[in-house]
């Protein structure tokens, strides 16, 4: 008997890596699927993260601090993009 094959899984959340003012980062927020997409991409991302800091802040009583960018976690950050982990770029000629 074949086995069946699995249904892509729906990811009911989105994890994004959040980049504060200070320098500061927070990694792995979840934010909900179902804000995300059609003609302002991941923008609703902010502002449910923004939501999330207010809410932290009111909790502690500490002042949230302002959010300088979003990315998706798991992506590659500006200086690891085109870098394998031998330190050669895709083309297999090495970085410098």
């Amino acid at each position: 008997m074949s086995r069946k094959k699995s249904k892509p899984l729906d990811a009911e959340f989105v994890m994004f890596d959040v980049f504060y003012e200070d320098g500061s980062r927070t990694s792995n927020r979840r934010v909900p699927s179902t804000l995300l997409g059609g003609l302002d991409g991941d923008e609703p991302a902010r502002e449910a993260i923004i939501e999330q800091d207010r809410v932290i802040a009111e909790k502690s009583g500490k002042p949230s601090l302002a959010i300088t960018s979003i990315v998706r976690s798991g992506k590659p950050t500006v200086e690891k993009a085109g870098k394998e982990k031998t330190g050669k770029d895709k083309s297999g000629r090495k970085g410098g």
